[in-house]
């Protein structure tokens, strides 16, 4: 699988690391209770057909990407950034 990151182009994925679900970005509340903890750190969907998934281009600008893609097709639809470039790390010319 390849994945174009927006700042790098196309990379093989094994220069990316996996983290999950973008949902991962829409953590409790500090005094949620322990109930609401426990699902967003243990609890994970494992859908088949189009998700939303967090990366990391470990390997590449070091930037988190959010990708949506089918699981069943392997088709990545989008790749866009999480946030702007992080400070330090390295561009599409390197």
């Amino acid at each position: 699988m390849r994945l174009t990151c927006p700042l790098c182009g196309s990379r093989d994925r094994r220069e990316f690391y996996y983290y999950g679900a973008d949902t991962y970005l829409n953590r409790p509340a500090p005094d949620a209770p322990m109930a609401a903890w426990d699902d967003y750190l243990h609890l994970r969907d494992n859908p088949a057909g189009v998700t939303r998934d967090l990366w990391y281009h470990e390997q590449g600008c070091a930037q988190w990407l959010k990708v949506t893609r089918n699981t069943v097709t392997h088709e990545i639809s989008a790749v866009e950034l999480v946030a702007g470039p992080a400070a330090g790390g390295k561009g599409a010319s390197e």
